[in-house]
């Protein structure tokens, strides 16, 4: 068996006295491990941190073996270290990707959308990695319907957003339901640009469907702290003037 792909290191962990076990989410085979033999090297771990672009050949006797990796390096996200904001950015990526997607499973979509959120990561980056959960949630089936009312159907007034069935609400439907809606935060339904305190909003909605129907019910695990943290700072960024 032996196939050859592109993808990004969401994880390495150090197997025996010299090689390492790593994660790569692929763009044609999904989230896909495989053993680096020298990977717990001095040299070799360095190209293998979270984040890293490679191009990967993996070989294995039988497909249900873990099968083995030769990597080779494409492009570094080291920059993002020199950033606290940003690498809590791309270590939540990864850890959600490693905590949610079921093994094997390509999502090419996906793949495309988080290579382009990681090279933006210097950049105004809040509101598109908001959006990027949101696609995470919908390439796994559990997207949100942000369209129209799940009460009318009607497009214009939407205001809330159901935390069971992660439909929008208008205004007017919401009635006396509407302490139990989340907002709809201005913006989270388009493609524009997003205040930093609307995006802290979305998170939370996008991290209650997150944690309900993909971190428990794929891995039995709570959603990874990395998230968490990146949720916190841009929450303590919204609250200065």
């Amino acid at each position: 068996m032996e196939w050859r792909d592109e993808g990004m290191i969401l994880s390495m962990r150090p197997h025996g006295e010299s090689a390492a076990i790593i994660e790569v989410f692929t763009r044609g085979h999904g989230r896909h491990a495989g053993l680096v033999r020298g990977g717990a090297s001095r040299r070799m771990a360095a190209h293998l941190q979270p984040g890293t672009q490679v191009a990967v050949v993996w070989t294995a006797r039988l497909a249900e073996h873990i099968g083995a990796y030769r990597v080779e390096p494409l492009r570094s996200r080291a920059h993002v270290l020199g950033d606290r904001l940003a690498l809590v950015g791309l270590t939540a990526v990864c850890a959600l990707l490693s905590a949610t997607l079921p093994e094997r499973d390509p999502h090419e979509a996906l793949w495309q959308a988080t290579v382009a959120l990681l090279d933006g990561l210097g950049d105004d980056w809040a509101a598109a990695y908001l959006r990027w959960e949101m696609l995470l949630l919908e390439e796994l089936g559990f997207g949100l319907d942000l369209v129209s009312c799940a009460v009318t159907g009607r497009r214009d007034g939407l205001a809330f957003v159901s935390p069971k069935t992660g439909r929008a609400v208008s205004l007017a439907a919401g009635g006396d339901w509407a302490d139990r809606l989340f907002p709809l935060p201005e913006g989270m339904a388009g493609t524009g640009a997003m205040a930093v305190g609307s995006v802290v909003q979305g998170l939370r909605i996008t991290g209650h469907f997150l944690h309900r129907d993909l971190a428990e019910s794929q891995s039995g695990r709570p959603l990874p702290e990395a998230r968490g943290r990146l949720l916190d700072l841009l929450a303590r960024r919204a609250e200065r003037p």
